[in-house]
């Protein structure tokens, strides 16, 4: 029996993006497969990953400086890292740039870690993240975060059968009112006209608002914008549900309204319709939902995607378009011609390395270089050359340094050698 650690110590959506990493592991014959999270995920993972073996932590400090959260948690968590030493891993998959993950590095042989690793009291940081960040600021043509994190291991199942195809379940439509970063989340007002444009389309029975406790009043509010005939439809779930709850609801639906968030990647999970709206620094080729059979309205102004710790300075024109009345008519008809400026609409799709998104109305102007990119990419992790070209050599000289081709991590065959 072979030992797996995978290490997620992020949020809600990560989690569900880690999904193309872990059933690659659990697909190995005779393997055994765990995962360590943040305490408040805990009840969740085991809900959507029965065959792993879930070990929690507090990962999240709150209320004290860097250096003491971290000491903190490294106390309060002494438990679950006695166990986990206990275990003969084969490798250890530790996902995260952070104090804590490397802290946590440090309980096993660094050989044995894969991603951010711990040595003689040095950080270090493996080939493929290092890889990813020297891409970052290419992010328009960047990998999804599904593909990027099964990446760790190049034999990673096929795309297709990470999660199932998107199929309506009878149950309407639930409606995510907002995410954790407000910039990248549509206005009440602009959500309200959506919600109901596509309630009469879609002749939809019910309607059910989700969120946080945060999300009630936002709740209620939208609620109370809709015509008469939608609000009798529906209830506003917002800071009502438990992960349990939340697992049930998004599985039962028809289609899932939303921002960039966790509750979609859940959707994805488990086959549910996604509609999703990215804007600002949220960019579907990063993080829109994985599978097939998923709709995407992304916002493609000349600024995006952006960093929502930096203020904007352009009054979040990217938010424009979704509050055209235009985009409106384009919901309710489906004509290119309706589509407002400023946006274009995607359905999901996958290529040889993973999620990708074709254009259905409005114009993909990264496309060509973004096929390029992935192709350079899919060299890099099966080994085999292919024809080269000047964006090749462009790629190398950006993501890769002397030491890489020193140490023999980088393959002769990205550059077709």
């Amino acid at each position: 029996m072979k030992h797996y650690l995978v290490i997620q110590l992020a949020r809600f959506g990560d989690l569900l993006q880690t999904k193309r990493l872990l059933t690659t592991l659990c697909a190995e014959k005779e393997a055994s497969v765990h995962i360590c999270v943040d305490n408040s995920l805990k009840s969740l993972a085991e809900l959507v990953y029965p065959n792993v073996t879930v070990h929690s932590i507090t990962a999240h400090g709150t209320g004290l400086d860097r250096a003491e959260a971290i000491q903190a948690m490294l106390s309060g968590n002494s438990k679950t890292f006695s166990t986990l030493k206990t275990f003969n891993f084969e490798k250890v998959y530790n996902l995260n740039f952070s104090g804590l993950n490397f802290r946590m590095a440090s309980l096993f042989n660094p050989e044995q870690v894969e991603g951010y690793a711990w040595q003689n009291g040095q950080e270090i940081i493996g080939l493929w993240p290092t890889m990813a960040m020297r891409w970052a600021n290419r992010r328009r043509i960047a990998v999804n975060l599904v593909d990027f994190w099964g990446g760790y291991r190049k034999d990673m199942i096929e795309p297709e059968n990470v999660n199932p195809p998107a199929t309506p379940n009878g149950g309407g439509i639930g409606v995510v009112l907002a995410g954790r970063e407000s910039r990248r989340s549509l206005p009440v007002e602009v959500l309200s006209k959506i919600t109901a444009t596509l309630a009469q389309t879609e002749k939809t029975h019910k309607i059910s608002l989700l969120g946080g406790p945060s999300e009630q009043a936002a709740g209620q509010a939208l609620l109370k914008s809709l015509p008469l005939s939608v609000q009798n439809k529906t209830t506003n779930l917002a800071g009502k549900t438990n992960w349990e709850n939340l697992v049930e609801i998004v599985d039962s639906l028809d289609v899932l309204l939303t921002p960039d968030t966790g509750t979609m990647h859940l959707a994805a999970h488990l086959g549910t319709p996604v509609t999703g709206f990215f804007l600002s620094s949220a960019w579907c080729f990063e993080t829109g939902p994985y599978g097939l059979g998923h709709t995407v309205y992304q916002a493609v102004t000349d600024c995006l995607p952006c960093l929502e710790t930096t203020p904007c300075c352009f009054d979040t024109k990217c938010l424009t378009p979704f509050a055209n009345s235009k985009f409106l008519r384009f919901l309710a008809t489906q004509k290119e011609e309706h589509l407002p400026n400023g946006m274009t609409a995607f359905k999901s799709e996958f290529d040889e390395l993973g999620q990708i998104y074709i254009p259905t109305a409005g114009n993909d102007l990264d496309a060509s270089s973004r096929k390029k990119f992935r192709e350079f990419i899919m060299q890099y992790l099966t080994g085999k050359g292919g024809k080269t070209s000047d964006l090749d050599e462009m790629f190398a000289q950006e993501i890769y340094r002397e030491k890489d081709w020193i140490t023999n991590t980088v393959p002769s065959a990205t550059l077709g050698l």
